[in-house]
């Protein structure tokens, strides 16, 4: 942040002559400072412990439907690439959710993720209790990266940059503080905590190698704003819906539905936002 400030573009400001690549860099960079949803109020609740269990559920639960897309999202971009170099450095961004085999990949560590929390696996897969605003935004997230141009659809990854430190935030609050937590129930992250900045890395080169006007900087600039818009919308509608003022839409996920039949019965751990 300092390197930026001292360059004669600010990076709140629109992009409205061509940018350096490092300073197209820095503008990127702020809005994850800005935008990001670390910011969240509802992930500083999860962090910090102040969920209950059932609040920790629905956001397992609804989170598992972004983690589940991400690949058909990526299947979409991979078919519009035109050079083979690009579609192999792509494709592992499929392999890495899906996995090389049944019982492999970041989708199967998030059902580990869910099934360690309480629910049924077969809950989880049917997408039945997931809020209406989830699966919005994140439609809306995958029809983006079909329809709007390759270098916005690479853009809208970018997320990528700044979520090393939220994992490393979320996996040591949520050890800290929840009892029924372990490492294996966060297994997910760890393989995220290498794959995101490999995949960070190679959008950003892109990204300042394609963008060579001003206003396919300022496509890229929106397209983060966007996702970043994605993932804030999906904590909105938790936070709504499960903690203030706790309205619950009526197809969505009610807590006692879905679980296990031992994990139906557990005390519930946390202090609990107006528990």
């Amino acid at each position: 942040m300092t390197a930026s400030l001292a360059m004669p573009f600010s990076p709140t400001e629109p992009a409205d002559r061509l940018l350096s690549p490092a300073e197209l860099e820095a503008a990127l960079r702020d809005i994850g400072a800005r935008r990001y949803h670390n910011l969240h109020p509802f992930h500083r609740l999860l962090h910090d412990g102040k969920l209950d269990k059932d609040q920790v559920r629905a956001w397992a639960l609804n989170r598992y439907y972004y983690q589940a897309m991400i690949p058909v999202k990526d299947a979409t971009l991979l078919a519009r690439l035109p050079d083979a170099n690009l579609r192999r450095v792509w494709r592992q961004r499929i392999v890495d959710h899906d996995g090389d085999h049944e019982g492999d990949g970041g989708i199967e560590r998030w059902l580990k993720l869910a099934e360690g929390v309480g629910f049924d696996r077969d809950y989880v897969l049917s997408t039945k209790g997931i809020l209406a605003a989830t699966r919005f935004s994140v439609e809306a997230y995958v029809h983006f990266v079909a329809e709007r141009s390759l270098l916005e659809a690479i853009a809208s990854s970018l997320t990528e940059m700044f979520s090393p430190t939220i994992i490393s935030e979320r996996v040591a609050g949520m050890l800290k503080n929840y009892d029924f937590i372990t490492r294996e129930t966060l297994a997910y992250f760890d393989k995220r905590l290498t794959q995101a900045p490999r995949d960070a890395d190679f959008a950003l080169d892109y990204v300042k190698r394609h963008a060579v006007t001003p206003e396919q900087q300022a496509q890229a600039l929106d397209a983060l704003r966007f996702k970043c818009s994605v993932l804030w919308t999906q904590l909105d509608a938790l936070s709504f819906a499960y903690v203030s003022p706790g309205t619950i839409p009526p197809d969505a996920w009610r807590p006692g539905e879905g679980l296990r039949a031992e994990a139906s019965t557990t005390t519930l751990v946390g202090a609990g936002a107006g528990a």
